[in-house]
């Protein structure tokens, strides 16, 4: 039996907290009529999020659509939360411009397990239905799959950019990617999704399951957008891969450092869609930042000690806050930092950094050192090939937040 929906704000209200940080709802009149009826039969609505689990480690661009489901669950309203374990499979094209490899249903299983560990930092569990998409989808046999596919045309197919930018350069796309968007819609019509949120970059196969919907008999869900985020580069979507990225799960220090490292144009972005910050502090800052009379590195600090209570509370945000300005105002050392023995008293600055663990290979030390990122006790090294021999207790440092104490072997 659906649990009652049960919030004291009315409809307008409702939409007026989901709109926050939304690119687009498709379409705002329906998701509003939705609402109005919810309140009406006490009927929560069912606001569905597919997540193909590629990418294990949750950073600050997944949270974006996390976010706006957990505000959803606080609205009183049902989070179906579909871990595509058979779409996994299939290989989401989005944004490819060849075909994507598939992955194994061993690869798909682990990476969903360790995602759904993670889940529990944004969403309520205990109010998440979590259901994976092999349970229907792996059930259908080839006529059912023929049925589908006979629902949607290859023109429509073409009207995606990715695969019309394929289809024009003459490049392949192989017939399981058009089935990618059928299996997603298909997923809609299963759990019968009143809502479902994406990236912007996944309007496509959100409009695909309001089609879809519709050819089943079903009332077609509200597709609700959210932005995609810039990583801290403040170019390129967040990703792993990219190492662009904040992680939810990293220490508050490092979450710390990276928020502070963020380009100025992405404070207002990173406050609306990542944090709880009040809609009205952040319009003052941002006036306040455009006006100059609010120092937007001031700024970063309230995003960044935002960030960090968030997900590790306000002890260790405030400690966070006081380490950054220890290193990085008054420009003193962390309180601390890890020790490595060295294994001789003397060593060339690529071996050093090598040593200890600053650099993964010869080629990225050399670049740290010729880019003047190494410091030593202080002391600029600028020739890969420099002898060093650093007194014990010295501190390498490179770039701005990594440090390390040197000691000596045996002591010396």
């Amino acid at each position: 039996m659906a649990r009652r929906a049960e919030t004291a704000l009315s409809p307008r209200e409702q939409l007026e907290v989901l709109r926050r940080g939304a690119a687009e709802i498709v379409t705002e009149d329906e998701l509003l009529r939705k609402l109005e009826r919810s309140v009406r039969t006490g009927r929560p609505l069912r606001v569905k999020l597919g997540l193909d689990p590629t990418a294990p480690d949750l950073h600050l661009g997944h949270t974006v659509v996390l976010r706006k489901l957990r505000q959803f669950q606080d609205l009183g309203h049902q989070v179906v939360l579909i871990i595509g374990d058979f779409t996994g499979r299939i290989g989401d094209p989005t944004g490819k411009s060849v075909t994507r490899p598939q992955l194994t249903e061993e690869q798909v299983r682990e990476n969903a397990r360790t995602y759904a560990e993670q889940l529990g930092r944004i969403l309520d569990m205990e109010r998440t239905e979590l259901t994976f998409n092999d349970r229907w989808l792996g059930a259908m046999t080839f006529a059912d799959v023929v049925r589908l596919a006979a629902k949607y045309t290859v023109a429509r197919m073409l009207e995606r950019d990715d695969f019309a930018q394929r289809y024009r350069e003459g490049r392949p796309i192989a017939i399981h990617e058009f089935l990618y968007p059928l299996a997603q819609a298909y997923d809609s019509v299963a759990v019968r999704a009143d809502v479902e949120l994406g990236g912007t970059d996944q309007k496509f196969n959100l409009l695909v399951g309001r089609e879809i919907q519709r050819e089943y008999g079903q009332e077609p869900q509200v597709a609700l957008l959210m932005p995609l985020l810039e990583g801290t580069d403040g170019r390129d979507k967040m990703s792993k891969s990219l190492g662009n990225y904040i992680g939810i799960a990293e220490p508050p220090g490092e979450m710390f450092g990276k928020t502070m490292s963020i380009p100025d144009p992405l404070i207002v972005k990173y406050m609306v869609l990542a944090t709880d910050l009040d809609m009205d502090e952040i319009r003052r800052l941002e006036r306040g930042m455009a006006e100059g009379t609010v120092n937007p590195r001031d700024a970063k600090l309230r995003l960044a000690h935002a960030l960090v209570r968030m997900y590790h509370g306000k002890a260790a945000a405030d400690a966070a806050q006081e380490e950054f300005l220890r290193v990085f105002s008054r420009h003193e050392l962390p309180a601390a930092m890890p020790e490595v023995t060295l294994p001789a008293p003397r060593l060339d600055a690529v071996r050093l950094l090598r040593v200890a663990g600053m650099a993964p290979s010869n080629s990225e030390a050399r670049r740290l050192i010729e880019q003047g990122a190494v410091r030593l006790d202080g002391r600029r090294i600028t020739d890969p090939h420099a002898a060093l021999a650093p007194a014990d207790g010295a501190v390498l440092q490179v770039g701005k937040r990594r440090f390390a104490r040197l000691r000596l072997p045996g002591g010396a």
